[in-house]
């Protein structure tokens, strides 16, 4: 009966020996297939099909698939010379989703990186040659839309690559800067501007031009505290503390404002203007998002809390909040400007009520009137539970444009 037993047992344990032999060799003829050198055979558009085509050529910010071979276990995917964002869990041994860097600094990408896609695994690496175009420029915003001459402007964007021509309130720039990474532009605000006009920027893939002026105090303009609705009540009067300015400018503030404080009627806590033009008549029925409030603003003592309030006519139902000191995650950075900047807000940024944030009003009608003339406010507020040890702030050229 031993004897029985110690030969069963001896032959179960030649079967499993066997067995683990088998599936060892199984899993190194599968192991095999994905441990080879990369290689990349084509560029795929990542779109629901019918649109999932091959690509001749990509731009900046584009999601691809790689297709290819070993692709699995990728540690670095460069594009341009640039890390290319990535997931390796969503890879296969034959595809890899892919999203091209938004910025890449063109003119400095060495010859031997430009259009190259160069692939790192753990076993080796590849590189493909493939068109990275830039794609045409775009204009987010100017620093100062009302500078002095002379004064050091800013365009703010992307890809002003390869620029062919810079225009300012329509005079052409010859006398330019633009960053490395292809976001700035700038420029000194030239002489002889007298009614102010668009900016453009032409480089070798396109051309933007903005939907509104620049240098032109008249078009849109509710109060430049000059000649139009010069100093309305609430308001402070300006001073030397902010130089630089275009004219007359007002000066918002406040000190030991309570938490909960909302008392924007004190002096000089608040800007309210008498009823004027938002939006053209005839374009009352535009979308929210194709206009905005703009003014020029100057902050030198650090502001950390309260917020200034934009209304239509004293509506607290649907408020415009600035308070750029406020960063995403709800954390503080003290806010100062090196000189006047311009500040933009759309009018579907009037989503607050009794500051809390709610939904936009319907249209620009539901804001202003279906007249489109009416009142506005600039109010001083604090609903935090903080107490605001100081705020000042100078404000000028409040006005109300097309942004797209």
């Amino acid at each position: 009966m031993k004897k029985l037993v110690y030969y069963t047992n001896s032959r179960l344990l030649i079967i499993l020996i066997a067995a683990a032999a088998f599936l060892l060799q199984g899993c190194k003829k599968d192991a095999s297939s994905s441990t080879g050198i990369p290689a990349i055979s084509a560029i795929r558009n990542y779109v629901a099909h019918p649109g999932d085509s091959l690509l001749s050529s990509a731009g900046t910010g584009q999601w691809i698939v790689i297709s290819g071979k070993n692709l699995k276990g990728a540690l670095h995917i460069n594009i341009d010379g640039v890390a290319a964002s990535f997931n390796d869990a969503w890879f296969s041994d034959t595809s890899a989703i892919v999203l091209i860097p938004a910025v890449i600094a063109f003119p400095s990408v060495p010859s031997s990186k430009l259009n190259t896609i160069e692939y790192i695994t753990i076993h080796g690496q590849t590189t493909f040659s493939f068109p990275i175009v830039a794609p045409a420029p775009t204009i987010s915003g100017i620093s100062n839309e009302s500078a002095n001459v002379g004064d050091s402007v800013k365009i703010n964007g992307f890809s002003f690559f390869f620029i062919k021509n810079v225009t300012f309130a329509g005079k052409t720039i010859t006398d330019y800067t633009a960053s490395n990474d292809g976001t700035t532009i700038t420029l000194a605000v030239p002489s002889g501007i007298t009614t102010g006009g668009p900016v453009s920027v032409t480089t070798a893939t396109g051309s933007v031009t903005t939907v509104y002026n620049v240098e032109d105090f008249v078009s849109g303009v509710f109060c430049n505290f000059d000649a139009i609705n010069t100093y309305p009540w609430g308001s402070g009067t300006s001073n030397s503390s902010y130089p630089g300015n275009t004219g007359y400018f007002d000066v918002m503030g406040a000190t030991n404002l309570p938490a909960g404080g909302t008392d924007w009627y004190d002096y000089p806590h608040s800007i309210n203007l008498n009823a004027s033009q938002w939006v053209p008549a005839s374009d009352i029925a535009a979308s929210l998002d194709s206009y905005a409030v703009k003014f020029e603003i100057n902050v030198t003592k650090p502001w950390s809390n309260g917020t200034i309030y934009i209304l239509a006519n004293y509506n607290f139902s649907n408020m415009a909040a600035y308070n750029p000191w406020k960063n995403a995650d709800g954390s503080k950075t003290p806010f100062t400007t090196k000189g006047w900047q311009t500040v933009t807000i759309p009018l579907s940024n009037f989503i607050v009520k009794d500051g809390v944030a709610g939904l936009p009003p319907a249209s620009i009608a539901a804001l202003t009137g279906a007249s489109g003339n009416t009142g506005m406010e600039f109010m001083f507020m604090n609903y935090t539970k903080d107490p605001v040890v100081l705020f000042e702030a100078a404000i000028d050229n409040i006005r109300v444009v097309k942004i797209k």
